[in-house]
């Protein structure tokens, strides 16, 4: 897997994800802390990656693409460019989170996994905009791609939205983030 998340965040073999939800304001200073107890309260073990939301998990939205799987959830109240012209703030960021989590069935390269993670984010902005959401994002988005292990086979060399994964990729996430979105501008929240 490769991720950006709080638990388990880089590149690496990892046995499971959980996207715990916590509550707007969650204000608990070690998120990593808290997602190994709640990993391990679920009978989770080994390395994992834990992402975190406010948004709500019972309207996660779920799309597949010929074998590529996403799984998004969406809280958008807070959300901007990523090149805002103001400068960034030292603090923990203000509520709103796109957490996406993508399954393929093929092995990536190392390279493959992080242009996935690219290919994903490209997809989460097109969905966005497609939304009506004037934004790139919110300030504590997170991306997880899971795949075999090259071991089990050839890594595929290539994850962006015009190789063949990368492109069943980009349309999971683009449908599962685009309706997680539509909800979470429904909301308002």
């Amino acid at each position: 897997m490769v991720s950006s998340a709080v638990l388990g965040g880089g590149l690496g073999e990892r046995s499971w994800v959980v996207n715990a939800q916590v509550p707007p304001g969650y204000g608990r200073l070690d998120p990593v802390d808290h997602l190994r107890e709640l990993a391990a309260g679920a009978g989770l073990s080994g390395p994992g990656v834990g992402l975190m939301t406010a948004a709500e998990l019972d309207e996660r939205r779920f799309a597949a693409d010929d074998g590529a799987e996403a799984l998004v959830t969406a809280g958008i109240g807070v959300r901007g460019w990523a090149a805002a012209p103001a400068p960034g703030t030292v603090g923990p960021p203000r509520p709103g989170t796109i957490n996406i989590v993508v399954s393929l069935p093929v092995p990536l390269s190392d390279a493959a996994l992080v242009n996935a993670i690219a290919t994903a984010t490209e997809a989460k902005v097109q969905a966005l905009l497609d939304a009506g959401a004037d934004a790139s994002g919110t300030p504590t988005d997170a991306v997880c791609v899971a795949c075999p292990s090259p071991g089990r086979g050839p890594a595929e060399p290539f994850a962006g939205p015009r190789s063949v994964w990368g492109a069943r990729l980009a349309r999971a996430v683009h449908r599962a983030t685009l309706e997680a979105c539509a909800l979470s501008l429904t909301r308002g929240v």
